[in-house]
């Protein structure tokens, strides 16, 4: 493995799911994309690419690259988009008055607060801080709701959107190992390159048509809708990349790469030589501050195009200001670099060859000019006015999001908890970037409400889930993340359960007596305060086996010698028997070889013991094969093992590593976590009506409103709907009406 590919690989530590995919077939889909446009606009046409056309996927250092044509094409089709807005609503309201004859509603709004914990909701409400919650579950409903086998955003909100378990839907962690290579992959899509490339002089121009596998089997709810003429607008749902076509709009969320094709790749420029950073998921760029001046260079995605692969790259310029304020110089462009303060989107051009472009956008933060000058970038974004890969559906509903509210984050994972993780930025300016994506997201959400009088409104927001990460030693006195560190923001979580009590109240204001409103979560949230290496208690206990004397803390299963090797683990929980005809090289044989070594591994992790803590940290050791079904559950890891709160996989064994230490202290930032057993981390659902069930679970959801629009609930499904039709019936009125409906808790 190349030595910058193996640092892209230990990028993945830092959020679990960093790890770029193989080189992307980009400059192929781009090529294509020209000629389809060039006929278009030739032949008069304006319509929008079909999904086979306009699919691409992330890689390692690929390229996306632009044309004036393309532009021009994406540029008429934002135009068209426009000024058919009222003839598109005109179609679409004669589709839905014949599709929502058999509805009970006109309307459902799907608020989704990602890892809002139920338990800190109830807390706050009872302290008379969360009105508008409160007002929810007084006049509707208010429940614990189940999660998912892993309970993790990957798994839970793809199960929400298909109604099924990990088995029928094959969404199992955020990373897979490959069984051939063994080494960690994202679980949500698969990309591989065309096999052809046409030589042009120091250019290679790929031919044929790129694999681009999306890693979700089954199919979401708002597509099922749409077959029946039911119009849905879906904003930033987890595991939606690549967008598929469906009868409504889509933006993308989890997956959706950066311009290099990792999940989050930023950039550190400094002049202090002195500084001792360890960044994994970050690019340290040294550079020199002279007289108040410093040249440096952006890195951008490699060069598909040309075949030594040179990286792209943007050269600029930072001149000292007044008040320790500073100015970027950028391609002609002068942007204020306010000390302290994220600059607003930028757009980077990179100059690709034969008159095309790749197109990126960035925010910078200027951390200081003096002794040193210290420059943070985000990572490169893929630019939603210039979208070089369908992040959205249509294919220019991005391009209107844009054109009509301005550039937002399209990055997947978008807040950087690395930077922080990492030191590179501190807690003011996580806090500062996280509430800039935020306030992004919510005007697209009111947008959507707003355009959407029928059909389903989905929008989830990543805020609750970032900054709990980040900020959950502040409600643990003995976190070890706490040691040395400021408790300035103490109150970080308590401010964002009111803003997000908030948001409930401004959409409570959008919801009539024909409109469900759901506000839930995936998932809860709990501290983390000691990492279990699973790959480090395999090893001790025989079942992986080294090359060497002893492991050398080598990433990606470095030091794995698997001709002796009977389990290994990888992802947050997940572990894999080395079975033959299944891994390359496996040795243990299916049937009661391998139940032996699942019972072996099962017994003693139950019977392993935290002596820091005196407990005991695996609540449970599941068996796929009985906690899943369908026809995926042969991709599932053999055992997945549900933590007690307080422990979770260490970070080494998230992508295979083996440390020297079982159990150790968790000292990152990151300090909280949802990667437990799942019955103890439910997510939270609250209904402006009563529901039928006492307990129900994420897997409800989609069915429920598949149910309210009056269309079948497929029979492969395992949810069932929450709001069936006699107990609507009989049912309280709806919050936002006016009048107060039946409590339930």
């Amino acid at each position: 493995m190349r030595a910058r590919e193996a640092t892209s690989w230990a990028r993945l530590t830092a959020r679990g799911v960093r790890r770029p995919f193989a080189r992307s077939p980009t400059v192929a889909i781009r090529v294509r994309r020209l000629l389809f446009a060039s006929s278009l606009l030739v032949g008069g046409l304006l319509s929008t690419p079909t999904p086979a056309e306009a699919y691409v996927g992330p890689g390692a250092g690929f390229a996306f690259v632009s044309s004036l044509f393309i532009l021009l094409f994406t540029m008429a089709l934002a135009v068209v988009t426009l000024l058919t807005w009222p003839i598109r609503l005109a179609v679409q309201k004669i589709r839905g008055n014949r599709a929502l004859a058999a509805s009970r509603v006109k309307r459902v709004i799907v608020l989704g607060l990602d890892g809002q914990d139920p338990e800190l909701t109830e807390q706050l409400m009872d302290e008379g801080v969360l009105p508008n919650f409160s007002r929810l579950r007084q006049q509707g409903s208010f429940h614990r709701l189940r999660t998912t086998l892993l309970a993790e955003s990957p798994v839970a909100w793809t199960s929400f959107q298909t109604g099924c378990n990990p088995g029928k839907h094959r969404i199992f962690d955020f990373l897979v190992p490959n069984r051939k290579s063994h080494l960690p992959e994202l679980c949500s899509a698969r990309v591989a390159p065309p096999k052809r490339s046409l030589p042009l002089g120091p250019f290679r121009i790929p031919l044929g048509k790129p694999l681009i596998e999306a890693g979700r089997r089954s199919q979401p709810f708002w597509k099922i809708l749409g077959d029946h003429g039911i119009v849905s607008s879906i904003l930033r749902v987890p595991i939606t990349f690549p967008a598929e076509k469906f009868n409504g709009t889509l933006l993308c969320a989890m997956s959706v790469p950066d311009l290099k094709g990792s999940q989050g790749t930023y950039s550190y420029f400094s002049s202090d030589t002195a500084e001792r950073l360890t960044l994994t998921s970050g690019d340290r760029v040294p550079i020199e501050w002279m007289n108040g001046v410093a040249q440096g260079v952006i890195a951008g995605p490699e060069n598909s195009l040309r075949k030594d692969g040179a990286e792209l790259r943007l050269p600029f310029e930072v001149r000292a200001g007044a008040n320790g304020h500073a100015e970027l110089h950028l391609d002609g462009v002068v942007h204020p670099l306010k000390r302290r303060e994220y600059t607003p989107w930028i757009t980077l051009d990179f100059k690709v060859g034969l008159g095309m472009t790749v197109t990126g956008i960035v925010r910078f933060y200027l951390i200081e000019t003096t002794p040193h000058l210290k420059l943070y970038m985000t990572p490169i974004n893929i630019d939603p006015d210039r979208p070089a890969l369908p992040i959205s559906h249509p294919f220019t509903y991005a391009v209107y999001l844009s054109k009509t509210q301005g550039r937002f984050a399209t990055l997947g994972l978008a807040e950087d908890t690395s930077a922080l993780n990492e030191g590179v930025v501190d807690e003011d300016a996580f806090l500062q970037q996280t509430y800039l994506i935020h306030a992004e997201r919510e005007r697209m959400f009111f947008d959507a409400l707003d355009k959407t009088s029928r059909g389903a409104v989905v929008c989830v927001f990543d805020i609750t889930d970032r900054l709990q990460h980040m900020f959950f030693r502040h409600l643990d006195e003995r976190h070890p993340a706490n040691r040395g560190r400021t408790t300035k923001h103490k109150d970080a979580i308590r401010k964002l359960y009111i803003e997000m009590d908030a948001l409930v109240g401004r959409t409570l204001e959008a919801v009539d007596d024909d409109t469900v409103l759901l506000v839930m979560s995936d998932h809860g949230f709990k501290p983390f305060r000691r990492g279990v290496n699973l790959n480090t208690w395999l090893y001790q206990h025989g079942f992986l086996a080294v090359t060497g004397d002893r492991p050398t803390g080598a990433d990606m299963f470095g030091d794995v010698d698997w001709s002796r090797t009977k389990a290994y683990a990888v992802g947050f929980g997940g572990i894999y028997l080395n079975l033959q005809g299944r891994e390359t090289g496996g040795i243990v044989t299916p049937g009661d070889d391998a139940d032996q070594v699942r019972r072996e591994i099962r017994d003693g992790l139950r019977a392993l013991v935290d002596e820091v803590e005196k407990v005991q940290p695996v609540r449970e050791v599941y068996d796929a094969r009985q906690v899943y079904s369908g026809p995926y559950v042969a991709d599932a890891p053999d055992l997945i093992v549900g933590f007690r709160p307080g422990h979770r996989v260490g970070w080494a064994s998230v992508t295979g590593g083996i440390s020297d230490e079982v159990i150790e202290d968790n000292t990152r930032y990151w300090s909280g976590d949802h990667n437990f057993n799942p019955p103890d981390v439910p997510g939270m659902l609250f209904s402006n009506r009563p529901i039928a069930s006492d307990a129900p679970g994420i897997m409800d959801i989609g069915p429920t409103v598949l149910d309210l629009f009056g269309v079948a609930i497929p029979a492969y499904c395992d949810g069932q709907s929450l709001l069936p039709a006699p107990a609507a019936s009989t049912g309280g009125s709806p919050v936002g009406t006016g009048t107060a409906g039946t409590a339930a808790s």
